[in-house]
């Protein structure tokens, strides 16, 4: 029986500090901006704390002030960082976010890039209900790569839940890279969050039920498609029911971190109970918020149940 003092959720992968223009214009010719930190497994696991669930995330930060920052940061959401370490000789990673053109990356040599399988070694993965990675991660390193495979390893040998986010940064990874190596990660996660432009991207898959057939090994399959709608996948029985929930129009103001919020408040309402449809909406309702931002977080104090209207986008990076 899972230790009930555990977390629930525990997410792992790179946080950065983030720099974005304090309103939602280019970067280019913009006068002011504002410090903060970013990274798609924190984000959900700050969402997901916002939501009532207790949450701890996975990572290492440089020895600087940046890398204060990201930790404090997290942790002021009610996220536990206990298992955050700090590598003296690398630093913290930083990225720009350029509403409308995407995301300019300063990560190269991070500490985070330099993670390990033994950098989980002490995490207590098997007494979380779910441990969620992204296809970020592998993209990192070689080490990381390796660190994902220990994770999901870990989680399915022992019967527990691995969400992944196939998450893909073109920026991240070498030509022609990608494509098999986030199916095959995919392939043995139990919950998998997709968007259908990048599968397309990727596997050259045209619509949602294609994206199943290709990955039938999941018991749960989560396919955004933009402003929509999603469609799960749940294995019932030996047998697939397809559930879809329509996006509800929002005026965007920037789409990058709206994924992870999706991720967030499916996983926190699947977490509490909820059937299908609800996990969907709980998604989308979350990840409306964000896209009404130019950040990838929400002040503690703002109600999730505040949405009714909600799209979701994951926009893909550049270099």
């Amino acid at each position: 029986m899972a230790d009930t003092s555990a977390p629930r959720l525990i997410t792992i992968g790179e946080t950065m500090a983030l720099i974005a223009p304090a309103r939602p214009e280019p970067l280019a010719t913009t006068r002011e901006v504002r410090l903060l930190i970013g990274g798609a497994e924190s984000n959900v696991a700050i969402h997901a704390a916002q939501l009532g669930i207790p949450t701890a995330w996975v990572s290492a930060v440089g020895d600087d002030a940046l890398g204060e920052r990201v930790r404090e940061g997290v942790a002021s959401h009610g996220v536990d960082v206990g298992w955050v370490t700090t590598d003296p000789h690398a630093p913290t990673g930083v990225y720009f976010k350029d509403p409308g053109r995407g995301v300019l990356y300063y990560r190269r040599g991070s500490a985070a890039s330099a993670m390990t399988p033994q950098s989980i070694a002490a995490v207590p993965l098997e007494q979380a209900d779910v441990v969620h990675v992204s296809g970020i991660t592998p993209a990192l390193s070689s080490t990381c790569a390796a660190l994902v495979d220990a994770a999901i390893d870990r989680v399915t040998e022992d019967g527990g839940i691995l969400s992944f986010d196939v998450n893909h940064r073109p920026a991240l990874w070498q030509p022609g890279a990608a494509a098999a190596t986030l199916l095959a990660l995919a392939r043995r996660a139990d919950l998998v969050f997709v968007g259908l432009d990048e599968a397309e991207g990727l596997w050259g898959t045209a619509d949602a039920d294609a994206v199943r057939a290709l990955l039938p090994e999941p018991a749960l399959l989560v396919v955004k498609d933009g402003d929509i709608g999603a469609t799960e996948y749940e294995r019932r029985g030996g047998a697939d029911v397809r559930t879809f929930a329509p996006a509800i129009k929002t005026e965007v103001v920037e789409a990058v971190g709206a994924g992870d919020a999706f991720a967030a408040g499916y996983l926190a309402a699947r977490l509490e109970g909820a059937g299908a449809e609800g996990r969907l909406l709980a998604g989308h309702r979350r990840a409306h918020l964000v896209l009404q931002s130019t950040g990838d977080l929400l002040p503690d104090e703002t109600p999730a149940d505040e949405a009714h209207e909600t799209p979701t986008d994951d926009t893909p990076d550049r270099a």
